[in-house]
């Protein structure tokens, strides 16, 4: 005889028709703390009494938590997510968690599918950088489990994110290259709708029209083979005769750098998003604009620990601020 499926608080959930997080605050005895009413209250505990429900005791603390959080980003070997994950590692293990690693590939079903494994094991929350058309998938996970978003942001869903002031960051890059006297200034970007991106597109574009300069924008294909993105931007460089490039990501300034080999009679000025191991052995060393990922993995981990303990009063929405490092390339 096969054994008998063990009851999570999923099922319970979907039983009595809440909200995961709702059946969570009932079972650890929240429900006034969080003002659930006393008529769900009473139908969760009723329907547990039922079922005979009982917490895993291989995973489960005493406090009636895994304490686990998944952590979910899009690779975890890109800057600054590396370091982002080894700083919420070390928080989260000062808190008594630990950190489950998960890659979602810029794909929104493959995120989806992952947060609900997360559900159904219990993991008491999740960090994740929202993939693209997440927002059609946002609406079923949203409640069911503890959330933060980071490094972009779902405008139109209330869910508390920390992501780095990108508008800002790219507009005194942009800033400095411009007072350094360069006045054909380019921006290497990608197609995307993400917030990220876009923001550093406004933050480069309001630097220009700040200084009445004419705007040049080459956008790629994050999908194209390596060798056409070098093309382009080669191309898109040399036929604009460009004086300075920002690059909005790490792997389209290797590209750019890749591309610019042998070209010193055309060299421009460069500026990366994100700096990169590579930038300061490069000669000329690259500029870049670097994210603060200490206090962003802190903003993280707070944020998302007061929403486990029910201690989040409303939503959170924070930028934290970039710091320009002005090396070699972008020095005359």
């Amino acid at each position: 005889m096969a054994a008998k499926k063990r009851i999570s608080i999923n099922d319970i959930a979907k039983a009595v028709g809440t909200s995961i997080t709702t059946v969570s605050f009932i079972l650890n005895g929240k429900a006034k703390e969080r003002r659930i009413s006393d008529a769900v209250n009473k139908r969760v505990l009723d329907y547990v009494k039922k079922v005979g429900y009982k917490p895993s005791q291989l995973v489960r603390k005493p406090a009636g938590r895994t304490k686990v959080i998944a952590f979910l980003v899009e690779n975890i070997g890109d800057p600054p997510f590396t370091e982002i994950g080894r700083y919420i590692e070390n928080i989260a293990a000062e808190h008594g968690y630990q950190i489950l690693y998960c890659e979602i590939a810029n794909d929104a079903n493959k995120t989806r599918q992952h947060i609900q494994l997360c559900i159904e094991k219990e993991v008491d929350g999740v960090i994740v950088v929202p993939p693209e058309d997440f927002e059609e998938v946002i609406d079923k996970i949203k409640g069911r489990i503890p959330m933060v978003l980071f490094d972009r942001c779902l405008p139109a869903a209330e869910i508390s994110y920390v992501v780095s002031d990108n508008r800002k960051g790219a507009y005194d890059a942009t800033k400095y290259l411009l007072e350094q006297g360069n006045k054909r200034i380019g921006l290497v970007s990608l197609y995307s709708n993400q917030t990220h991106i876009r923001g550093r597109l406004d933050g480069y574009m309001d630097a220009m029209d700040e200084f009445r300069m004419q705007s040049f924008i080459r956008k790629l294909s994050a999908e194209s083979p390596v060798g056409e993105r070098e093309e382009q931007v080669r191309e898109f460089i040399v036929d604009n005769k460009l004086d300075a490039v920002l690059f909005v990501n790490h792997h389209l300034t290797i590209n750019g750098l890749n591309a610019m080999k042998g070209q010193a009679a055309v060299w421009p000025q460069m500026t990366a998003f994100d700096d990169h191991m590579l930038y300061s052995l490069h000669a000329p060393a690259v500029s870049a604009i670097v994210q603060d990922t200490e206090r962003i993995a802190a903003e993280l981990t707070q944020t998302l620990l007061m929403e486990i303990e029910g201690k989040l009063e409303e939503v959170r929405k924070i930028r934290v601020p970039c710091t320009l490092i002005v090396r070699e390339s972008s020095i005359y």
